[in-house]
């Protein structure tokens, strides 16, 4: 359990989120219980009838979920799961089992490997190689040249810790043939795959179509409440529904995950492209706003002036955005980064960033944050960001220089 000053910590950045009247994404969490039900209760006849008897054992409206979600992404059939965690397990030992291997292909940046605990060896008994370390999907020429056989490639669709990064359509296409040419099975890590049709160029049903079998989650950008769904064939899906069972997995009584799900396919499914589309936005005005000499020191860039910019160093990555998602650096203890980012939130009403935490890489005192941009998003305009990044920096660098006044790391 975590020690009180961690509570008192949280729940003062989710108060100060909550009551922010400009906030880039809101998430369930956000809110209070009360609050969270209400609207459930509210919105969910808009996409099932609450008329009927309550789901058990997912024979109501969790089939009608799975039923929904294996034609969105062209698969004859569909398993919801209580956790992505599960659901991939699922899936890969059932992969293992089918062609005789039991070693998978994967990303050492990719979920299983970074923040299951080690569940894939441990409780499944397989076996992961790495294709590449390289902070990206691995290539074909990559695949073909791994040193031994492996019956199934997982690609994590955004690879989130490389910075929610997406491969192109035709690398895309080249890695799952060169797996192929390998005899090994392709599953897709899709707990974000839904925001990747602008990135690629094509609807869901083809992007999955690559795979043999397909994870999505519902909790992330579709802000459902919880739940994950496994897509793949009749059969797989079949044994999938036995080992979910057996992984302690059974559904019973989850509708209203199951509901909440519908609603983020009904209302937020339709508005991801553009929030891809404006996260670039955002990406675009952080990038230049932190590049610019502070106020005060002159105009043009820091480097034509010779002025000291808005930040030291920074790190807007990628760039250009490949879905509504992606990573800041900068030259700061994660401290020094949350007080200002709630303080802002407490004194301002604007939420620019949310939690930061040391990179892990790198030299100390580097750290990171991840930025979504989802409907509360779109009201900001690049001037809006420009300012909000002005006035979060004031923030960082006087609490830089109390930390340095007391003793605790160097001033900025």
């Amino acid at each position: 359990m975590a020690d009180t000053s961690e509570q008192d910590e949280r729940r003062r950045r989710l108060a100060a989120w909550h009551a922010s009247g400009r906030i880039l994404w809101r998430s369930h969490a956000d809110r209070p219980l009360g609050e969270q039900l209400a609207a459930l209760a509210a919105d969910a006849s808009s996409v099932h009838d609450l008329g009927e008897w309550a789901d058990v054992y997912g024979n109501g409206v969790v089939a009608e979920l799975e039923s929904r979600v294996a034609a969105l992404l062209g698969f004859p059939a569909a398993a919801f799961f209580p956790t992505g965690t599960m659901a991939q397990q699922v899936a890969l030992r059932s992969w293992a089992g089918r062609t005789g291997n039991a070693t998978v292909a994967v990303h050492p940046m990719a979920h299983p490997e970074v923040h299951e605990g080690g569940a894939l060896s441990v409780v499944s008994r397989l076996r992961t190689i790495h294709p590449t370390s390289e902070p990206r999907l691995p290539t074909a020429e990559e695949i073909r040249a791994t040193d031994e056989p492996f019956g199934t490639l997982m690609l994590e669709l955004p690879l989130r810790d490389a910075g929610f990064v997406l491969p192109t359509w035709d690398e895309l296409v080249a890695v799952v043939a060169a797996a192929r040419e390998r005899d090994a099975v392709v599953h897709f890590d899709g707990a974000r795959l839904w925001e990747s049709t602008t990135h690629f160029g094509r609807p869901l049903k083809e992007i999955a179509g690559l795979a043999d079998s397909v994870y999505v989650s519902f909790y992330k950008s579709l802000g459902g409440m919880s739940g994950a769904m496994l897509v793949g064939s009749s059969t797989l899906v079949e044994e999938a529904r036995v080992w979910r069972h057996r992984y302690g997995g059974q559904v019973f009584q989850q509708y209203p995950a199951a509901l909440s799900a519908l609603l983020g396919l009904a209302r937020e499914l339709p508005r991801l492209p553009s929030y891809v589309a404006h996260a670039r936005v955002v990406a675009a005005a952080l990038a230049e706003e932190f590049a610019q000499p502070a106020r005060g020191t002159g105009s043009g860039t820091a480097a034509a002036s010779g002025a000291v910019p808005v930040a030291p160093w920074f790190r807007v990555h990628p760039r250009q955005p490949h879905t509504h998602q992606f990573q800041v650096w900068l030259p700061y203890d994660a401290q020094v980064l949350n007080e200002a980012a709630v303080r802002q939130a407490e004194e301002t009403g604007v939420a620019l960033f949310r939690r930061w935490f040391d990179s892990g890489s790198g030299p100390p005192g580097v750290s990171v944050t991840e930025v979504t941009v989802a409907e509360a998003g779109l009201e900001w305009t690049a001037d809006d960001v420009r300012q909000a990044v002005r006035e979060f920096m004031a923030r960082v660098k006087g609490e830089a220089a109390a930390e340095a006044e007391a003793g605790n790391g160097p001033a900025d």
